[in-house]
């Protein structure tokens, strides 16, 4: 063992200590790199408490007392470090810790780059240049591209089930590579999110209790197969969000939980420390050292697998200390408060961090909370992220599309209370794996009615999903109507594609998207009340909500009509904003979506007649349980003292 003074900069050890090491994987971990003429690999880890730290792995049969490596402790630091020679990538590895008792114990490396395939729980010596990306024109384009107002179109992905041969015949990355882009591009989604892909020793944990946050999980292949993926996707035009878990950890004894013996990436106080919801423990966020570790994961993600952004999990649950805890459990802050504040500081850093080193990344925050101004800038007392889920717009809108349509129009205010807050910040729609799991029911069985109804309200939802104000995310098989909930250890149910009305339903959500990407009034002004206007939002009687969507001042607006009941129409008369021709974009009522097949004029022509406050109204037909889209198509202003038109 070569003496430690060397090999790791006295600058970072400061830096970490105070949580301010970005990039603490550069000086963390195992590290391939030649020392005084000799190739083997770095080792650095923190674990202050420690008696003694030591590596052992297959190049030293694991428990050999006589051949272990030894670490030395960096002075005050906390940090142990050494080279072993000889080593090289593909070793595996574990940190023998001996504890303040005497006791010892084998932990895996928290900064180790990659993982055994579970059952086993070894690190694995590897290096982080290991793939030739050829995604430079996107990360350019990302790099100097707000995303405000640009279509987002988000397909949630489980890789375990997305397909899936037999139970535990996973897709490899390399796989997924082709099947899953190609079937992402074809539907027009504009991203892709993955749900957890850290190591984690429990399949149906999803990924979100981990133990190797630095760790591409094993069971799609190396590392490099997932950075693959990652350019594929790049390089047809779809990015790539990852669920990052930064509020809790599993207590699997070969991760992070007693690393050193003592409570240190927890909290030493049991009842900050538990989450006894999911069985796991809650990060030490006022710690320096685990603000460094964990805000180093959400770069190393950025810089070394070219990720696009990161969904925050768990919000809710970090910032607030009572969450789901039991009145023996409960703690209050420093002004007797429940807000953690050391989890709030921390979300405030971690997003100031990020935007600093990539400045239009998506930071998106899970938070079914009420706290304010989540996507406000820091600096403005904002938490800092540009995104938030729309819990509130889900939960309402899942609540009101269970209801029969006979009994809607008592519970109309659901559809259109959250205009009421809709602009209060940039929102992200989810419909995501949560609501479809653990006995929820998938989105098509949630709807009432005979199985066609189904369909229709489905159809339906998504129409007035995709042009309200938003961004979208759908989780697989939802673009196909899964009809039973998800199951995480089998495949989607592909082969429903056989049946005529779930074929349908994913021509219809493709058309949708279509629709979507093609029509920027739809996304331009997603954060801007100017783009959304209601024409009719009070008639809770016939279930009938009607709206305009307007983007930049030379684009057509847009009509949308959205009808919640059974009822037929074959007139009904709008309010609509300007005067000319409206032509029909897309109708979920048509025969090759599933609908009814009710006929449609192509187009319709404005009449001087007012209604609903507009100088303007078209009659058109409205089908029961129906959305329909109609674009102006707007005359050029003529120079007259006639009523003028916007020009096209």
């Amino acid at each position: 063992m070569q003496a430690q003074a060397a090999l790791i900069s006295s600058e970072d050890l400061y830096l970490f200590n105070s949580g301010q090491l970005f990039r603490a994987y550069h000086t963390f971990g195992a590290h391939p790199v030649k020392f005084k003429r000799r190739k083997g690999v770095r080792f650095a880890v923190w674990a202050p408490n420690a008696q003694a730290v030591s590596v052992v792995g297959d190049f030293n049969d694991w428990t050999d007392p006589d051949h272990e490596a030894p670490l030395e402790k960096v002075g005050t630091t906390g940090v142990w470090c050494g080279f072993v020679p000889g080593l090289a990538p593909g070793t595996r590895y574990k940190y023998k810790l001996v504890n303040a008792d005497g006791s010892s114990q084998l932990k895996t490396d928290p900064f180790g780059f990659t993982g055994e395939l579970r059952p086993r729980t070894a690190s694995i010596v590897s290096t982080l240049d290991n793939y030739a990306w050829q995604d430079a024109e996107w990360m350019e384009q990302q790099r100097n591209s707000a995303p405000y107002n640009r279509p987002m179109l988000i397909y949630e992905v489980h890789l375990a089930s997305w397909r899936m041969d037999a139970p535990e015949q996973f897709r490899t990355y390399a796989e997924l590579a082709e099947e899953l882009v190609d079937y992402v591009s074809s539907m027009g989604y504009t991203h892709i999110e993955l749900l957890p892909v850290t190591e984690h020793p429990l399949d149906r944990s999803w990924g979100y209790q981990a133990t190797g946050y630095y760790a591409a999980t094993s069971r799609y292949g190396p590392p490099e197969g997932l950075k693959k993926l990652i350019d594929c996707c790049h390089r047809r035009g779809v990015g790539v969000l990852l669920d990052w878990v930064p509020g809790h950890f599993c207590k699997d004894d070969h991760g992070l939980r007693l690393f050193d013996g003592t409570a240190l990436y927890e909290d030493s106080d049991y009842r900050r420390a538990e989450k006894p919801l999911w069985g796991t423990l809650a990060f030490d966020f006022g710690k320096p050292e685990v603000q460094s570790f964990l805000l180093s994961n959400a770069l190393f993600w950025l810089d070394i697998y070219h990720i696009d952004g990161l969904r925050v999990d768990a919000v809710a649950s970090m910032i607030d200390l009572h969450f789901d805890k039991p009145e023996l459990m409960k703690t209050v802050n420093r002004y007797g408060g429940t807000g953690h504040l050391e989890a709030l500081a921390f979300l405030r850093k971690l997003n100031e961090t990020v935007f600093r080193y990539h400045p239009n990344s998506l930071m998106m925050a899970e938070d079914s909370s009420s706290h304010p101004a989540v996507t406000s800038p820091t600096y403005l007392g904002g938490l800092g992220f540009n995104y938030k889920w729309n819990m509130g717009w889900m939960n309402d809108m899942l609540r009101y599309m269970e209801t029969d349509p006979s009994e809607r129009k008592s519970r109309h205010s659901l559809v259109t209370f959250s205009l009421l807050y809709a602009f209060s910040e940039n929102y992200v729609l989810p419909l995501s794996h949560d609501e479809v799991v653990h006995g929820k029911r998938s989105l098509l069985n949630k709807m009432p009615g005979s199985y066609p109804e189904k369909f229709a309200n489905l159809r339906l939802f998504y129409g007035y999903w995709m042009t309200h104000p938003g961004k979208k995310l759908l989780f697989m098989g939802g673009e196909f109507g899964q009809f039973d909930e998800w199951k995480d250890y089998t495949g989607l149910d592909w082969d429903l594609l056989k049946y005529p009305l779930h074929d349908s339903m994913k021509s219809y959500v493709r058309s949708l998207n279509s629709v979507y990407l093609d029509n920027g009034q739809l996304w331009e002004k997603d954060h801007d009340p100017g783009g959304f206007e209601w024409i009719d939002v009070n008639n809770s009687e016939q279930s009938i909500i009607s709206f305009v969507r307007t983007g930049e001042a030379s684009k057509s607006p847009l009509v949308i009509v959205c009808n919640f009941s059974r009822d037929n129409y074959r007139t009904y008369r709008i309010g609509v904003p300007v005067s000319g021709r409206y032509r029909l974009t897309i109708n979920s009522d048509e025969a090759d979506y599933g609908g009814s097949g009710t006929p449609f004029p192509e187009e319709v022509t404005a009449e001087q007649i007012p209604m609903h406050g507009k100088p303007y109204s078209i009659e058109i037909p409205v089908p029961a349980l129906s959305f329909q889209l109609w674009k102006s198509e707007l005359q050029t202003l003529a120079q007259t003292d006639a009523e003028p038109v916007l020009s096209a």
